[in-house]
């Protein structure tokens, strides 16, 4: 499948495991390889874990799983963290 890259702007990231990342901002090409190298995601959603302050992250397009609707990435349980549970 096909897919133009503008099409990707503003689509919601989520892991395999369904947590919320945020939204694609930007998309990162390698021009020298004609491929896509990551995906600049924004509004990151504050209980996937401390980013540095920083307002965004850069996901390698390598853990991208799949491209519809929204874009799930593989789950990095060292970097997505799971909200935690209210008790």
């Amino acid at each position: 499948m096909r897919t133009q890259i503008t099409e990707l702007f503003g689509l919601s990231v989520y892991t395999d495991r369904a947590v919320y990342i945020g939204n694609v901002d930007d998309v990162v090409l390698d021009v020298d390889q004609k491929k896509i190298d990551s995906l600049a995601v924004g509004e990151l959603n504050p209980e996937i874990g401390e980013v540095k302050g920083y307002s965004g992250l850069q996901i390698p397009f390598r853990v991208v799983k799949s491209i519809g609707d929204i874009v799930i990435v593989r789950h990095i349980p060292g970097i997505f963290r799971s909200p935690e549970k209210e008790e």
